[in-house]
């Protein structure tokens, strides 16, 4: 039981990540590489704030604050600096790198009898593994929310136009460079955010602790779209992110429980992702066969 609820809080926890590249990767049309270095900014910034006794909670938003800095320079650099959209970002997470061992002071740092916001008094009452899910479920439900209302506003519709033709968009008098560094603003708010609830629910921040994050995020994305049909609204789509995120730590839990190495994760975190892409076009393919024969 404490291994399923855990499964469901580390779900919670990482669905800020999903959710994050979901609106540059899927919505913006935008492939951003700075995930791998927003992710460890946000948790650098949040260990290091609470380590030096500010509280958790305004650590976990300065974390976000990190992430959307990256995601501006990330933005000015594709948009006003011209830089091809992978380069742009792969640039901002190899500059992150030394940023967050500035901030640290060293590779890793200990969250070791500091508080958090998983060790509030205020879930004390709660059994095992349980604060991480009523933490994550609340922080989901209030990004999933908020990210749902401001895509229906004039400017969230801008945005997604911008991703779906950019050249339609600005004969309609949309600034896409402005929509393109907002998008990417908020996309990597959210990561940095994920990174700094991990962080405190792991105990530590790592330098390295972003390797293979983007994988992570893409998984949740397309597990997502795989289980849940075609027909749904922006913001069923969001939802299914999170449950997508939640299965795919139950089936590294399994992969553990099946007797897999830790070590072998994120081969098999890239193993999952490659079949979750090819399931859809193996699916058509199937199908359009069968009609076929019939």
């Amino acid at each position: 039981m404490e291994i399923l609820v855990s499964a469901i809080g580390q779900g919670l926890l990482w669905a800020p990540l999903g959710i994050g590249l979901y609106l540059t990767f899927r919505i913006l049309n935008f492939p951003d590489m700075t995930v791998e270095g927003t992710f460890p900014l946000g948790a650098a910034v949040a260990v290091t704030m609470i380590s030096n006794g500010v509280t958790p909670f305004i650590a976990t938003l300065c974390g976000m604050l990190a992430g959307s800095l990256a995601g501006l320079v990330t933005g000015l650099l594709y948009t006003k600096g011209k830089v091809p959209i992978l380069l742009a970002g792969i640039l901002s997470m190899t500059a992150i790198y030394s940023i967050n061992l500035r901030i640290m002071g060293q590779a890793n740092r200990s969250l070791l009898d500091l508080p958090t916001l998983f060790s509030s008094s205020l879930l004390d009452f709660l059994p095992k593994n349980f604060p991480m899910v009523l933490v994550g479920l609340i922080f989901i439900t209030v990004i999933v929310g908020l990210t749902a209302l401001f895509l229906k506003t004039e400017l969230g519709q801008a945005f997604i136009a911008t991703g779906d033709n950019a050249n339609m968009s600005r004969s309609l008098g949309i600034n896409t460079d402005n929509m393109t560094i907002m998008g990417l603003m908020i996309s990597n708010a959210l990561i940095g955010l994920g990174g700094a609830l991990v962080a405190q629910n792991n105990g530590f921040a790592d330098v390295n602790m972003g390797i293979g994050t983007i994988v992570v995020a893409l998984a949740s994305i397309i597990i997502g779209e795989v289980v849940y049909s075609d027909q749904m609204t922006l913001t069923e789509r969001l939802i299914t992110v999170v449950i997508g995120s939640i299965i795919y730590r139950f089936v590294l839990v399994i992969v553990l429980e099946v007797g897999f190495n830790a070590d072998d994760l994120k081969l098999v975190s890239a193993v999952i992702l490659g079949l979750a892409l090819m399931l859809p076009n193996v699916g058509k393919r199937l199908s359009i066969k069968l009609k076929k024969e019939a």
